[in-house]
Formats: structure tokens, sequence, C-alpha cells
């Protein structure tokens, strides 16, 4: 078994090692996107409508799995990897994330077959180490959508400021392109970027919300092709817009405030039963023997994850059930 591990681990290593060395560079990444360009622009682009152009002008990251990202397209799972990358603004492919998942899942439980012989253990460790990179994912998304959102209301302000100025809602995009900072910068670039390439501004702002589901940026959209559609002083309504917003994200803050002790008194109840017990084993080894080695034990262990489990979710329910 244990030449098994070592070969898993040795081949596991020499895995991410060659995917690293085989990335293309970055020249390599200019020259793909240049030609895919080229292509797009060809004879074969003719007569094409402006959903498949815009997949055409779409960047896509370049991956050492070709064939294999070729064979995931026809499946549901590949375009929700593929949003949640965009959502990301990662440099990763479907098929690395779903490789790590697939390497990561069977690592953990091989390791945890090792040192706790107990089948539901197992499971729940590979579940957890294959959730690894598409956590990581989650937790770009989420901190690029929280820095979205806290400098959006600016540049709503910004936007304002240029129509006050006389410019048009296209050449306010570009100067909120130019003077945002990330992630709007590139947000707001890329909608003008496409706006320029012959792609209606609506469905750049649909493929905008599709990057950067917001709902503030939802509220910003829906006013502004209201307003080219009815009409209307579109300044008079961003000012709106962008009160609406402070003010929500300002209420949002005083309840995480008020929620911060709930939010830590559920880690701490979800964590201490763990701790305790490795601790316990690490002071006492062979405390916990009965309980892992024995039928008793393993029904015991098996109805106390599960309490725990729904303790966990309850708690997290009440704490996010309230919404701004």
């Amino acid at each position: 078994m244990i030449l098994i591990v070592a070969f898993l681990g040795i081949l596991l290593i020499t895995f991410v090692v060659m995917s690293l060395v085989m990335t293309p560079s970055q020249g390599q990444r200019a020259v793909e996107r240049r030609i895919e360009g080229i292509r797009a622009t060809g004879s074969s682009a003719i007569g094409r409508t402006n959903s498949e152009l815009s997949q055409l002008l779409k960047v896509e990251t370049v991956s050492n799995f070709g064939w294999l990202e070729h064979f995931l397209q026809q499946y549901q799972i590949s375009r929700t990897v593929e949003l949640r990358i965009a959502q990301a603004n990662s440099k990763t492919s479907v098929a690395t994330v779903l490789l790590s998942t697939l390497g990561l899942g069977i690592a953990g439980s091989i390791v945890c077959y090792l040192f706790i012989p107990v089948l539901l253990v197992q499971v729940l460790v590979a579940c957890i180490a294959a959730y690894i990179p598409y956590g990581l994912l989650s937790f770009k998304r989420a901190r690029r959508l929280n820095a979205f959102n806290a400098n959006l209301a600016d540049a709503i302000d910004m936007i304002g400021r240029a129509l006050r100025a006389g410019h048009s809602v296209v050449a306010a995009l570009s100067i909120v392109a130019e003077q945002s900072v990330e992630p709007l910068k590139s947000e707001f670039a890329e909608v003008f970027k496409q706006q320029n390439f012959g792609l209606p501004l609506r469905d750049a702002f649909m493929q905008m919300l599709d990057r950067m589901p917001s709902q503030d940026l939802r509220v910003l959209v829906t006013g502004i092709l209201v307003q080219r559609e009815t009409g209307g002083n579109l300044a008079e309504i961003l000012d709106r817009t962008g009160q609406v917003i402070r003010e929500r994200i300002r209420i949002q803050g005083e309840i995480r405030t008020h929620t911060a002790q709930g939010r830590l008194t559920g880690w701490i109840l979800c964590a201490l039963p763990i701790v305790m017990l490795v601790l316990i084993n690490f002071t006492n080894p062979g405390y916990s023997k009965v309980l892992l080695e024995t039928p008793t034990g393993h029904k015991l262990m098996y109805g106390g994850m599960a309490l725990l489990t729904i303790g966990g979710l309850i708690i997290r329910q009440i704490i996010n059930g309230i919404e701004v």
C-alpha cells in the first residue's frame, strides 16, 4: 500500500510539474489571439449573427488539454466551470480545474484511508479535497465581485459627470475604462471594445452581467437601457442609482457587523468537535480507538457528522437570511 501511495504521489507531482512547464508563454498566447482574430475577420465570418461574432471575439484560454476541452464542451458542467473561471478572471482552463479536482479527490481519499479507515470519513475528506480548485475560483470570484461593487458607485458618478459635460453614453463608458480602478476598468473597457467592434450595447451589457453577476450592476444596466428606449434625464437617474447603491452598501456593512458574533459562533461550534478530537488523540494516543474501529463507534461518528452538518446549515441559513 505504501508503494502504491508513493507511486500515485510521484505521478501527481510529475503531472503538475509537466503542466506548469508546458504552459504556453505570454508570446504564444498573443500569437494565438492574433490568429483567432484573423480567422474571425475572414470570409467565413460574413453573415454570422451578433451572438456568434461575440463568441469569435472572445479570448479563449490556451490549454494543454485541447482534446479534453473539446470533449467536455458537450456537458453542462464544462459551461458552469467556464463561467466561474470568467467571473473569477482566472487564467486556468476547464480541463485543468476538473483534472485537479479528480486528482485531489483521489489523493485525499488515499491519505485518509491510511490514517482513518472509515468509509464516510474517506468520502468526506475526498469531497473536501476535490472542492479545493472550485473553491479557489469561488473565492477569487467573490473577492472580485466585492471589489467591483465597492467602486461601482464612484463609476456611476463618473458616468453622470461625463454625460453632463456633453459626452455620449459610449464615451462615458470609455472614460470609466480609462480612469476607474480594477476590476471596473477592465470590465467597462471590454464593453467599450465590443461596442466598437459592432456588438449592440445591450448585448455587450448582457455579457458584462454574465461575467460580473452584480445586483447593483444590473440596476445600472437596466436604467441605461430603459433610458435609451424611453428617453429621460439619464444623469439624474444615475445620481439616484449611485445614492441607492451607497446606502445599500452601508446597510450591508451594518448587518455584517451585527451578525459577526453569529458567524463566529457557527465556525467555533462546527470546528470545536474536530479540533478537540485531534488534540485529545495527540495527547492521549488511542483515545478514540473504540470510536474508529468498532461498528458502534462508526454509527456514533456518522450520527455526529450528520448533526454537525445540520447545525452548521441551520446557523448559516439564520445568518444569511437577512438580505438588502
